[in-house]
């Protein structure tokens, strides 16, 4: 039997012999459902469709992944090279047999950490071929639609994945939204993982902060408050997003700082026009 997965998220499903009547991560008022409806493929049907990843790197010890041509929501993975195993920060959907030894081939994955459910995709999947535990926030358990003992609930405001990598509770996007510090990241000035948590702005000076990006729903100003205020004690010189051209270089967290101060203050011009 397949397992099924939603064409316009990307999240994969339990395997049964017809998919699901219904997506809940795309009948969420942060995602949506597409002018054709709910439309549904395999592993199995994207490669005889031509999908393929693609591998870039950043810099030393992190690379990113993307599927092209682009599926879903454009999703990218990035996979971290540590000395105590590789981690793999948000997943995308497709893999096949390349991608696994291509990654087998520089160490293989020992974590998957995901930054929110938009990311969830393939996840089981990628820990099954890789033998790896997969790290979610609990506040956000129900929006795994394919169940595994692979799965790690972790709670509270932070989970450690090791001696370089720290996984940081911050919410907004969702409830369990989720931050990734790798401390040995820019030369050792620390890199900051964020997926669409906070999002990197067409400038690359700056962030802003959804609560559905293509629904145009904003934070609030209470929200953002609490994300900076969970991100103030940490250090980090720059910020990768979702894509593989959303990163600020340098000084990322002044431009997180400037970036809040900048939403609010855009808050309250609307609120007193």
């Amino acid at each position: 039997m397949p397992a099924w997965i939603c064409m316009t998220c990307g999240t994969q499903y339990p395997e049964t012999d017809l998919p699901p009547s219904t997506c809940p991560i795309c009948q969420d008022e942060r995602q949506y459902v597409g002018r054709e409806g709910q439309r549904w493929t395999t592993l199995v049907d994207m490669q005889r469709h031509g999908y393929r990843n693609a591998f870039y790197q950043h810099e030393p010890c992190l690379w990113g992944i993307e599927t092209v041509p682009e599926f879903a929501i454009g999703q990218h993975a990035k996979l971290i090279r540590t000395q105590e195993g590789n981690i793999l920060w948000d997943c995308i959907s497709y893999l096949d047999e390349v991608t696994v030894d291509l990654i087998r081939g520089i160490g293989g994955i020992r974590a998957i950490a995901v930054s929110h459910p938009h990311f969830y995709s393939s996840m089981v999947e990628w820990a099954e071929r890789f033998d790896a535990c997969i790290y979610l926030h609990a506040r956000d358990k129900q929006w795994v639609m394919r169940p595994s003992e692979r799965i790690v609930l972790w709670d509270g405001p932070k989970f450690e994945l090791g001696s370089e990598c720290t996984l940081f509770h911050v919410g907004g996007h969702f409830a369990g939204s989720t931050v990734l510090l790798w401390n040995q990241g820019a030369h050792g000035r620390g890199v900051l993982l964020t997926g669409d948590t906070l999002s990197v702005s067409a400038d690359r000076r700056h962030v802003s902060f959804m609560y559905s990006f293509p629904n145009r729903i904003p934070l609030s100003a209470t929200i953002v408050e609490s994300i900076r205020s969970k991100l103030e004690p940490l250090s980090f010189e720059r910020l990768y997003g979702t894509q593989f051209d959303t990163v600020i270089e340098t000084r990322a967290k002044d431009a997180v700082m400037r970036s809040v101060e900048r939403y609010l203050a855009a808050l309250k011009r609307t609120e007193e026009s």
